[in-house]
């Protein structure tokens, strides 16, 4: 009887936290699909970073796969306050500079 009460109030907890995060990003005034789309972004940041110092020289369908996943990348930080990805700042900038040179590279050609 003992761990049914000790589960039951374990489930409750798991809840209460549940809701309170979704209350903190709502009072933050996100939606929680934005912020969950900040969250992959994220991810996808740290490996666009890491080919955009990696490789100087792109093939075209590279430089194609580059943009479209950065766009997508730009759109879900546009969408949440500033606060959340100062930390991430150098990242985004060096990847929306390769993102503006393949831009050029290809309007040029």
């Amino acid at each position: 009887m003992t761990l049914l009460a000790i589960i039951y109030i374990l489930v409750l907890l798991i809840f209460f936290l549940i809701a309170f995060a979704v209350m903190q990003i709502k009072l933050a005034g996100l939606n929680v699909k934005d912020f969950f789309t900040f969250i992959e972004a994220n991810e996808m940041l740290d490996k666009l970073y890491k080919f955009a110092i990696k490789y100087e020289r792109l093939t075209p369908m590279e430089q194609l796969i580059f943009l479209k996943e950065a766009e997508k990348v730009f759109t879900a930080y546009e969408k949440v306050p500033e606060v959340l990805w100062e930390d991430e700042y150098q990242k985004y900038l060096q990847v929306l500079n390769t993102y503006k040179d393949i831009k050029v590279l290809r309007w040029v050609s």
